[in-house]
């Protein structure tokens, strides 16, 4: 008993002379650039106390094709699924470094069967409860099951982080397969509209009003007209496809809505479908500081210094005394020399204190290294906050400039229409030729299709501003 208090005074000494600094709780004190979002009017126009990204995903597609579809990924995809794995196993280790505190306890019951010199045997056997502690005096239980529990937050932001790529990529392919049906239907008019130009280029050829080569030209843009029918059918298969994997299913048609049957976010906003989807009145960028509490990379980006924090302050409590209390109670008819029966109680009990002198310098490496990664990653969060704000920058300019085109494309459209129908008509009087009739349908085309895939590229935007936000992680 004496050695055992003697023990404990000499952990108490040295506890007072550390300053107890071992046991210290990590504080965030990393400072992030306050202009993440950029200086640009745009941003700060688009700038307010609330955020898109505070919508759920639910309110944010209001599709509801597109919610269902969403649903499903998330339900089935298999990277989600093992990011969840992964929460379970760091869960499963921090429960055990919980338990660390606890005693451990074995049941190793032992015999032994003896003969010396020809003599009767001996039989000898201890049925021993033994018991082991660790006295957690210099935090190094406390701080490998608090780098635990940063290992843990971590996991869950990836699966965060996961899950609201998922819900991006998705809803991109599900606009791509709106967008690709619009161009599909398109073509489809310009076949048919083409395919009228085409008989009355043969019929002028046949009354002898057209040369042959006005008919082959018409007919081989008419063909690529065809060619662009197949490409766009089998583009819409690829997309389906590209979803299914998504949801871990196999092949199959993917239910949608048409283009424009829906808006995004701002049902409240007014004007046409298409325009209503990329308003850029209406996209609420809140402030940065509400971007890093949403966004799960840069809260990663914070446990992942909370860990290595933890991980230093362990590696410092390895220079110091571990005290280890063990004891075992049990049976046994060996007592020293003598063999009794039947066997009596025995009881034990021994402290033990290991002061580390000499480790072949593996303690100063490991703090070395510890405080390394530590300065590492807090220069990796500044890093993470900039790439965040850079993304959400990027999407606003992409959303702005999708906007202002998407006003043109549509004049353009509007004349390339009238030029078509024009000349086509200035064609049957004979005052103009079936070159400026191709030359027509095939801008009108292009404008056409380029419209198109600018609202796909709108919308794309929209949902980059939204995930680059931190939106999707409910």
């Amino acid at each position: 008993m004496k050695r055992l208090n003697n023990i404990f005074a000499a952990a108490a000494v040295s506890l007072l002379l550390t300053g107890c600094g071992i046991y210290n709780k990590y504080e965030q004190s990393t400072q992030a650039p306050t202009d993440a979002f950029g200086t640009s009017q745009d941003i700060k126009s688009a700038t307010g106390e609330t955020s898109i990204a505070q919508m759920s995903w639910r309110e944010f597609f209001t599709d509801p094709m597109l919610q269902q579809l969403i649903e499903q990924v998330l339900a089935n995809n298999t990277d989600l699924n093992s990011a969840r794995l992964a929460v379970e196993k760091s869960d499963a280790s921090l429960k055990a470094a919980k338990m660390a505190y606890l005693p451990s306890l074995y049941f190793s019951p032992q015999g032994t069967i003896a003969s010396f010199d020809g003599s009767a045997a001996t039989k000898t056997y201890d049925l021993p409860l033994q018991l082991s502690m660790e006295i957690d005096v210099f935090g190094s239980i406390t701080n490998k099951k608090r780098a635990a529990k940063a290992v843990l937050m971590q996991a869950q932001m990836q699966q965060e982080a996961v899950r609201a790529n998922l819900i991006s990529v998705a809803a991109q392919q599900y606009f791509m397969l709106q967008v690709l049906d619009l161009q599909l239907e398109i073509l489809q008019k310009t076949d048919s509209l083409w395919s009228k130009s085409l008989e009355t280029e043969k019929s002028l050829w046949e009354n002898g009003k057209a040369y042959s080569t006005a008919v082959n030209q018409m007919e081989a843009s008419y063909l690529s007209v065809k060619q662009q029918i197949v490409d766009t059918r089998r583009a819409i298969r690829s997309v389906e496809n590209d979803i299914c994997q998504l949801m871990a299913v196999t092949p199959q048609h993917i239910q949608r809505q048409k283009w424009g049957t829906t808006a995004l976010h701002n049902v409240e906003a007014t004007g046409e479908v298409n325009e209503r989807m990329f308003d850029t009145k209406y996209l609420k960028l809140g402030v940065p500081a509400m971007m890093l509490e949403n966004r799960p990379d840069i809260r990663m980006a914070n446990h992942a210094m909370e860990e290595a924090f933890y991980n230093t302050q362990a590696a410092r409590s390895a220079f110091y005394p571990s005290i280890t209390l063990s004891g075992s109670v049990g049976w046994t008819n060996s007592a020293g020399g003598m063999i009794v029966d039947p066997g009596k109680l025995l009881l034990s009990a021994i402290g033990s204190l290991t002061q580390p002198i000499f480790a072949r310098g593996r303690l100063i490496a490991n703090k070395k290294i510890a405080q390394l990664t530590e300065e590492d990653l807090k220069k990796k969060y500044v890093q993470t906050v900039i790439n965040a704000g850079n993304q959400v920058n990027e999407a606003m300019a992409d959303c702005m400039a999708a906007r202002e085109k998407h006003a043109y494309y549509h004049r353009q459209v509007e004349v390339l229409r009238e030029a078509y129908t024009g000349t086509h008509e200035l064609m049957d009087n004979g005052k103009a030729s079936y070159i400026e009739v191709l030359r027509a349908q095939e801008s009108l085309l292009d404008a056409q299709l380029g419209e198109a895939m600018n609202m796909y590229d709108a919308a794309n935007a929209v949902i980059a501003l939204y995930i680059a936000l931190g939106g999707g992680s409910e």
